[in-house]
């Protein structure tokens, strides 16, 4: 049985009727009745199992309510794919407290409440799947998004220390799977001003999703190719820390030459760096909270 948070709508309703084209047996929570309801029922047609659950997931004593429930009335769940998400976004000095926390309420801490809710299930029966709908924001900030990338860049790090605590513990059989898509047409972002990106749609994410699901991998990055980008970024950084080095011990030693070879290649790669800053560090712009 699977578990899908913000099933009602945007990556998670694509998620579960891909799921449920697999032949799972779907929960959904969302905190919008209507809409939840409405993709329950579309899977229900479609031959396959879904149960809805009103919830709002940044509270936690919702969570545990209905986490019981659902183990009374449906069973233990075997799938837990954290989707639900929000984005204000907005200059940082303007953004409000209270959508600061919200943020980290729903993106962040809901997180840790639904894992302690169903891992311990997965724990005993060394079988499981913990799901973290993360972004590419999680590898690479970005501006007007302070407070979204950081509530990503938190559920990347409690994936990967979950899943190394897992691995301590010897629960080899209850995996972790980490999707860093980029931008989504989902309703929170409207356009990105680069004439690099696209905005990807739903169903593309979904069936990455279900795909890093089937083949267990650890990490998902929708498109495939900004793996390769992150690849590149580490290796910039790699050179970057070299070359410092290099040039202040040449420095001291009054060594160091303008316009000799180390000068013309710390030239090149900073040519390289702005090559990455140009198509990673999106500007993009928001719908009105």
């Amino acid at each position: 049985m699977a578990l899908v948070t913000g099933a009602g709508h945007g990556i998670g309703k694509e998620i579960v009727l891909e799921l449920a084209r697999k032949g799972a047996k779907l929960v959904l929570w969302d905190i919008n009745k209507a809409n939840n309801d409405k993709t329950a029922a579309q899977i229900n047609i479609m031959g396959g199992s879904a149960t809805s659950y009103v919830i709002d997931v940044a509270d936690a004593d919702d969570i545990h309510r209905t986490a019981k429930q659902i183990r009374r009335e449906v069973g233990d769940v075997d799938i837990l794919v954290n989707n639900a998400g929000i984005l204000y976004g907005g200059e940082l000095l303007k953004l409000k407290e209270a959508h600061i926390r919200r943020t980290f309420d729903v993106n962040t801490l809901a997180h840790f409440l639904t894992v302690k809710e169903f891992l311990p299930a997965m724990i005993e029966k060394n079988c499981g799947h913990i799901v973290t709908i993360a972004s590419m924001v999680a590898k690479s900030g970005t501006a007007y998004m302070v407070d979204y990338s950081a509530s990503k860049y938190a559920v990347y790090g409690f994936t990967e220390a979950l899943s190394e605590e897992l691995m301590i513990l010897g629960k080899n059989g209850v995996k972790t799977t980490t999707v860093c898509p980029s931008f989504v047409s989902t309703g929170l972002v409207k356009q990105i001003r680069d004439k690099i990106t696209t905005l990807l749609t739903p169903d593309t994410v979904a069936v990455e999703v279900v795909k890093g699901i089937q083949y267990e991998e650890e990490h998902v990055y929708v498109p495939r190719i900004l793996h390769l980008g992150l690849k590149l970024q580490i290796h910039l950084l790699m050179v970057s820390t070299t070359l410092s080095t290099v040039v202040i011990i040449l420095k001291e030693r009054e060594e160091y030459q303008t316009g000799g070879p180390i000068d013309r290649l710390v030239n090149t790669h900073k040519d390289w760096w702005m090559c990455r800053q140009a198509t990673c560090g999106h500007v993009i712009r928001l719908v009105d909270p």
